[in-house]
């Protein structure tokens, strides 16, 4: 009896003890790397995988070392259930619990895409298409669907002039309309409460404020001019003169190849403010707060015309017969 009771005590000791090492071991693996080298690596989890095929993967890169304590790990960090699809940056230098933190908070790889002031829908497609953030007939097709933009209460038929130019930072994992909503919430905070009352007292919507804001960014000029254009718009619409503005024509003309022609202006469309009174019917780009503003806040002049003088600057005129002689000037005698 006493032979079986100390057989007892020793058989649990053993077990103690190789319980103990594993845990030991256990832990040891979960928080050290499994190769110390630093090597760079990078995987793509694809939307709909299952746990074993982001293992297999994470094993294939020589991340994981002693497969059955990763998914031990993974198992008690409750990983399965909430690892996210995407492009990760890991490194052989992180542990594994590292790694499996940074798959189940979704750190994914981000890619830092500028969006230019003035960009139109079907640039900004393009620019997100080229690097392979979006799907550029997909992204297009859902900034024009009335049903998606009325959920991010935009009162048109098309995303043009929401999509705010700024600098983002998207990933692969992002779909169109996670991209889209990203850069419309960007507009919306930047149109402060005071800005949408100036709007009101102008007596103009938010919509409009963009709408003429737009082609006070296509028509370029430095900043300090902007003012100045917005003031020319402001005087023309308030004497119901056709504002007459070459990208507004632009705009209107598919396939436009760069060339502007008298026939492109004598043209009736939505778009033509040489045929049409007043504004046109939505946001001919994607404007920047300093044309934003500067639709808010005109100068306090009485221009009615400019012309670009071919060095960034315009001439500005407040009557006819003085700005018929600036064309003169700046355009007519530099194409001689």
């Amino acid at each position: 009896m006493i032979f079986f009771k100390r057989y007892g005590i020793i058989l649990c000791a053993i077990v103690a003890l190789v319980v103990t090492a594993l845990s030991a071991a256990f832990c040891s693996y979960a928080g050290n790397p499994v190769d110390a080298a630093g090597r760079d690596v990078e995987i793509a989890i694809v939307r709909g995988s299952n746990f074993s095929a982001v293992v297999d993967l994470l094993d294939e890169a020589g991340l994981i070392g002693r497969r059955q304590y990763f998914l031990l790990l993974a198992y008690v960090k409750d990983a399965p259930k909430r690892i996210r699809a995407g492009e990760y940056e890991l490194n052989s230098s992180m542990t594994p619990q590292d790694i499996l933190d940074r798959l189940m908070e979704g750190r994914v790889k981000g890619y830092r895409i500028a969006i230019p002031e003035g960009f139109t829908l079907r640039q900004i497609a393009a620019r997100l298409a080229a690097r392979e953030i979006v799907d550029e007939e997909r992204f297009l097709t859902l900034a024009r669907d009335r049903t998606f933009l009325s959920s991010l209460d935009i009162p048109r038929a098309s995303a043009e002039g929401y999509l705010f130019p700024d600098t983002y930072v998207f990933s692969r994992s992002m779909d169109e309309g996670r991209v889209i909503t990203f850069m419309v919430d960007q507009f919306r905070s930047r149109i402060t409460t005071e800005m949408k009352k100036e709007a009101e007292k102008l007596g103009f919507t938010v919509d409009e404020i963009v709408t003429l804001a737009s082609i006070i960014e296509k028509e370029g000029g430095k900043r300090d001019e902007k003012p100045l254009v917005a003031a020319v718009f402001h005087n023309r619409l308030k004497r119901k003169m056709r504002l007459q503005s070459d990208p507004t024509v632009i705009y209107g003309i598919e396939e436009f190849d760069g060339n502007l022609k008298k026939r492109h202006l004598e043209e009736k469309t939505p778009y033509n403010t040489y045929q049409i009174g007043g504004l046109p019917p939505g946001p001919i780009c994607n404007p920047g707060m300093d044309a934003l503003l500067a639709a808010l806040y005109p100068a306090p002049v009485n221009y009615l015309y400019f012309v670009s003088k071919n060095d960034g600057t315009h001439h500005f005129s407040s009557n006819l017969k003085s700005h018929n002689k600036a064309v003169i000037t700046y355009q007519i005698k530099r194409r001689k």
